[in-house]
């Protein structure tokens, strides 16, 4: 698995590429068939003296590339609300990813259940 931590108009330090990896361990506990992740810490200025932290995630899992955004005061808050968002999607792909397989074994089995002549006979 390949991580990317990038920050654009902010200086990456020590403490938050390692606040970032420890949050990114929880989606490593769900699913652990991560592919690629790229993060992108950003900090917006706006001219009324107001700034923007925005946090954004790309993680590639197989047959699926997940999005996901958050926008806070404080660059902390917004890695939190990311981790959340993107736990809740990686927990969304999980359970479809598993959910579809389930479902073709058991039908898979149930028609092997049936007699042949069943099978064969046609619905009146």
């Amino acid at each position: 698995m390949n991580l990317t931590i990038s920050g654009h108009h902010l200086e990456l330090t020590p403490a938050i590429r390692e606040y970032v990896q420890t949050k990114l361990e929880r989606i490593r506990r769900h699913f652990d068939h991560v592919i690629d992740i790229a993060v992108i810490l950003t900090v917006d200025k706006f001219p009324e003296k107001e700034k923007r932290q925005k946090a954004e995630i790309n993680l590639r899992v197989r047959g699926k590339d997940l999005h996901v955004e958050s926008l806070a005061h404080d660059l902390y808050a917004a890695i939190d609300t990311l981790i959340d968002k993107l736990d809740r999607q990686v927990i969304k792909y999980k359970t479809r990813v598993q959910d579809h397989h389930h479902q073709t074994i058991k039908r898979f089995s149930e028609e092997r259940m049936m007699p042949a002549e069943e099978m064969m006979m046609p619905a009146h």
